[in-house]
């Protein structure tokens, strides 16, 4: 039997994932999926696992080589199309208190799901980045982001989002919550200190304007803007962690004839991401454009999604174990309560 033709591989797999990604940004657009906060990344992955699951299998090997690029090459070009969500702008709204806030919650709460997942929970160092940086920085988007870091393998990339959208969704319930109990305890007093808080604590952009929505406006814009401050430091830890990881796996290769230099892999990507920021911030873009580039980086990034869902099996997630989910737990618990108290700190100070 002949080989498949590489070219129509890499053609028929993208249009493989193309095809799960437009059911998914289909579907969530219907009422269902709103009332549900269920985005298209969230459904991609769900529909690419039904469909790896199943069907998948039995054509992988006319659909490998375009589900695989667009798994790597579209994720980091999806990452790059973030950028125009974001403005320099945001960061003067939100002060340096908003900033410092945002800093403290992600390196502690990265720091700790690192040392409690490999020290206490003997997880494997990137299951362990992995649900830190979705945790810590901006849910499904940040484990994308970090995966082209640590390039690990779909299973663990889809156990880490998979306990990401638990508690991210469950936080959409308790935050509101909390609104609400704020008003008896006096905790963070004023709206634009319980946004703050909410943005620099929960999971996912969607996640921080669905739950906002539940809450009045002066809250729901201080919230948004924190988080999207959150979400802009993503580049700079990606940098941080390509530099880090780089030096970890070459701390073995001390005992060779001779030290050769290590090549530092920087995240291009991520300053991609930084410099379509800045064009953003300068408001020179026609807004068709901005939005025809917002529409391309969900379909982009569902494609990723979808590819990553293909190419993870039921086995692999179910051989995880709890101690992922444990994990994620843990620092859903640290960012309610931790979150808060640096919060006060932090503004305590200001």
């Amino acid at each position: 039997m002949n080989k498949p033709n590489q070219h129509a591989v890499v053609v028929t797999g993208i249009g493989l994932t193309a095809s799960i990604a437009a059911i998914a940004v289909s579907v969530s657009h219907t009422q269902f999926a709103q009332q549900s906060h269920a985005s298209a990344l969230t459904l991609a992955l769900l529909i690419g696992m039904l469909v790896g699951n199943t069907v998948y299998p039995k054509i992988a090997a006319q659909t490998y080589e375009g589900v695989l690029f667009s798994k790597k090459t579209l994720l980091q070009l999806g990452i790059v199309l973030y950028g125009f969500r974001i403005t320099f702008q945001q960061i003067s709204q939100v002060g340096w208190a908003g900033m410092l806030i945002d800093a403290v919650v992600l390196c502690s709460t990265f720091f700790l799901a690192y040392q409690i997942g490999t020290r206490v929970l003997k997880l494997d160092s990137k299951t362990s980045i992995l649900i830190g940086a979705g945790s810590a920085i901006c849910g499904s988007s940040a484990i994308l982001a970090t995966e082209s870091v640590v390039k690990a393998d779909a299973a663990k990339v889809a156990v880490a989002v998979s306990t990401v959208v638990i508690f991210g969704t469950l936080a959409m319930f308790i935050y509101p919550l909390l609104f609400q109990l704020n008003h008896q305890l006096g905790w963070l007093v004023d709206a634009q200190s319980f946004g703050m808080y909410t943005g620099s604590t929960m999971h996912d952009v969607g996640q921080v304007v669905a739950a906002g929505m539940q809450m009045d406006d002066n809250t729901a814009a201080s919230a948004v803007i924190t988080k999207m401050l959150r979400v802009m430091m993503l580049a700079p830890f990606l940098v941080c962690l390509s530099l880090w990881w780089d030096s970890k796996k070459h701390q073995g290769q001390a005992d060779q004839q001779c030290h050769a230099k290590t090549r530092i892999t920087i995240p291009w990507f991520a300053l991609l991401f930084i410099a379509l920021a800045g064009i953003n911030s300068l408001h020179v873009l026609p807004i068709a454009v901005s939005e025809f580039c917002l529409r391309l980086d969900t379909w982009v990034l569902a494609m990723a999604t979808a590819a990553l869902g293909l190419a993870t099996h039921a086995k692999a997630i179910r051989q995880a174990g709890v101690k992922p989910l444990l994990l994620a737990a843990m620092m859903f618990a640290y960012l309610i309560v931790g979150g808060a108290l640096i919060n006060h700190l932090i503004r305590a100070m200001y």
